[in-house]
């Protein structure tokens, strides 16, 4: 038992680095709260609401995993290494198209309700 219990604290410490230290995952946090206040004001429906939580979730866990990535490629790689910029561009266009689905869902959705 004390392991699952330990695993919840280690999730939250590493969302507790990725908030102090991620720009981006803060600038995510922000949208996030921005469409759930957006949401509630709009009367969005419960389908609705579906595709919004799995924007919000893809997004903010998509910039965990990129994270977690660079993380790890600048262990690995401490100085300037050609695909070790690749490995991290590539994590990068992940975070971006995600983003940008999340964007267009979300514009699906709210821009005929304003």
């Amino acid at each position: 038992m004390r392991k699952f219990i330990n695993g919840f604290k280690y999730a939250f410490k590493g969302m507790g680095y990725a908030t102090a230290t991620q720009l981006n995952f803060r600038v995510h946090l922000v949208a996030t709260l921005l469409a759930i206040v957006l949401g509630f004001y709009l009367h969005i429906s419960p389908a609705e609401w579906c595709w919004i939580t799995a924007c919000i979730a893809l997004v903010l866990i998509v910039e965990l995993l990129n994270t977690a990535i660079e993380i790890l490629v600048d262990l690995v790689s401490p100085g300037w290494n050609e695909k070790a910029g690749h490995i991290k561009d590539v994590s990068a266009a992940a975070v971006l198209l995600t983003a940008i689905f999340a964007l267009i869902v979300g514009a699906i959705i709210f821009i005929p309700k304003l």
